[in-house]
């Protein structure tokens, strides 16, 4: 077998192996939203990397079959629908179009010349392209559902931010933590070896990671808090209007605001020790 033959069985049982990876991370479910959506252990990260590794065109052949098992795995969600508009829309916007996505993840190779750095883009890109899908479906095919029909998008935009945004948050960091640790670009991806040996700037990286989850629990506590009937204990989407948002909006900006002062901190430090 020649050595062409040979690499495309390679990538081939790579891919096999990551999109199966890919599917078990959607199944270790953080939360479940009761009308779709939940937070996962960065169930779209194997996709990412296979994009990255070999191009949009492996990213979109393997995005596609996961958007399938993902497909088949929320067929439950159907049974809210009878028309096929319906039924083709939810397919479409909540499954094949929406990870369909992070197979162009990749996109950013080349064109960002930090690895880390282009993966982190392009599965924030992505995660944005997937929050969209979801809140036009949301608005539209959920509208009388799960969303109430008055200020429809208004709910959509909200309910799909309440697991998107811990969802997103979650697979970026993955993303720039593995993007800095492995080189994608080798044949078999080997260790990426730091010369920095500076204690203090791996602390101030990992306590700008801790700020980071402990706002991100804040503001699920303030969120969630919110969305349950004190009657009978149902979800209730007609709670987000009494969320304190003052509050998650002041949780949000110091979380940021800390967590970006730590990560230059470290990075100037880096930046005076390769002096």
């Amino acid at each position: 077998m020649n050595k062409k033959g040979t690499g495309n069985i390679l990538v081939l049982t790579e891919c096999s192996i990551m999109i199966a990876l890919s599917s078990v991370l959607s199944v270790v479910k953080l939360f479940e939203m009761p009308y779709g959506g939940s937070i996962t252990l960065a169930a779209m990260l194997p996709i990412v990397i296979l994009s990255y590794r070999h191009g949009i065109r492996v990213g979109l052949a393997a995005a596609l079959v996961e958007s399938v098992i993902q497909l088949f795995m929320g067929l439950s969600t159907f049974s809210y629908f009878s028309t096929w508009q319906s039924l083709l829309a939810l397919a479409l916007l909540d499954y094949l179009i929406a990870f369909l996505l992070f197979g162009l993840a990749g996109a950013f190779k080349g064109r960002i010349k930090n690895q880390s750095t282009a993966m982190t883009v392009g599965a924030a890109c992505a995660s944005i392209g997937r929050y969209l899908c979801h809140v036009i479906s949301g608005a539209t095919i959920w509208a009388g559902l799960s969303i109430p029909t008055e200020a429809a998008l208004l709910y959509s935009l909200s309910y799909n931010a309440t697991y998107m945004i811990p969802e997103s948050i979650i697979l970026v960091l993955s993303c720039a933590y593995v993007g800095a640790s492995l080189d994608f670009g080798q044949k078999i991806p080997t260790r990426i070896r730091s010369e920095r040996i500076d204690a203090l700037s791996s602390y101030l990286y990992i306590g700008a990671g801790g700020i980071v989850l402990a706002g991100l629990i804040i503001d699920t506590v303030l969120v969630f808090s919110r969305l349950q009937n004190a009657d009978d204990g149902e979800f209730f989407i007609q709670g987000l209007e009494s969320v304190n948002w003052i509050a998650f909006a002041i949780v949000s900006a110091i979380t940021l605001a800390l967590s970006a002062a730590l990560v230059i901190i470290a990075k100037r430090r880096e930046a005076r020790q390769s002096l």
